[in-house]
């Protein structure tokens, strides 16, 4: 939530709003309208949502997710979303490809609402390890999920801690990649964890990178 709620108000006063850049400081330039701003939630990233609207002060638009008998999801918006501006949270944790559907369902939901932005924020990015191809005849999953949620009309994206930055490229709308290490390393720093010969391990190639960014927090 510190992460989310915390990176979106930075955002908003970093960028003045007439910039020429579409691709700068699209999110959170709320000011005076925060009513044109809603935040859906999944329901993979309930409690996520709630807190994160709560800290913003921006309103929570209900949703009904439900299951028909052939264990199709089934979406509804609950209220009016017309040329809003709103933000599906919603992770693609495990059962992945259930919270993948539910993200799409609820993406295409708002946007045959007539719904202005749509914004999916996704704390943990699904299929993101398989971001490259490393034997032959293999798809790179990781592209495909972002040609798929882009397919759907999302204006932008917010993830946390993406594989790796590569992903980025793979779409076309803007993305904002959200370094948990920011918030992390405050924990780690204080003086009953500062111990000798501290090491830091990725669990990958891919995550080398964000472990070498940690270390040099601790150093």
């Amino acid at each position: 939530t510190y992460i989310t709620a915390h990176t979106l108000r930075a955002h908003n006063m970093q960028s003045p709003p007439d910039s020429s850049d579409d691709r700068s400081g699209e999110f959170f330039r709320l000011g005076s309208r925060i009513g044109e701003y809603g935040i859906l939630a999944g329901s993979a990233s309930t409690e996520l949502a709630e807190r994160t609207a709560t800290a913003l002060g921006i309103h929570l638009i209900p949703a009904k997710v439900s299951r028909f008998a052939d264990g199709e999801i089934g979406v509804k918006v609950l209220e009016n979303v017309r040329e809003k501006n709103v933000f599906v949270v919603q992770s693609m944790a495990p059962p992945v490809n259930d919270n993948l559907m539910e993200l799409l369902l609820l993406i295409d939901a708002l946007r045959r609402a007539s719904c202005k932005n749509i914004y999916a924020v996704i704390p943990y990015y699904g299929y993101a390890r398989q971001d490259r191809k490393t034997q032959p005849r293999v798809p790179i999953s990781a592209a495909l999920v972002a040609k798929i949620i882009e397919g759907v009309g999302v204006h932008a994206v917010i993830a946390v801690d993406l594989h790796c930055g590569q992903i980025q490229g793979f779409f076309e709308r803007p993305v904002d990649n959200l370094y948990g290490s920011v918030v992390i390393k405050d924990y780690f720093l204080q003086p009953e964890f500062r111990v000798p010969n501290l090491v830091v391990v990725s669990p990958d190639a891919g995550g080398a990178e964000r472990a070498d960014k940690f270390r040099s927090y601790l150093v």
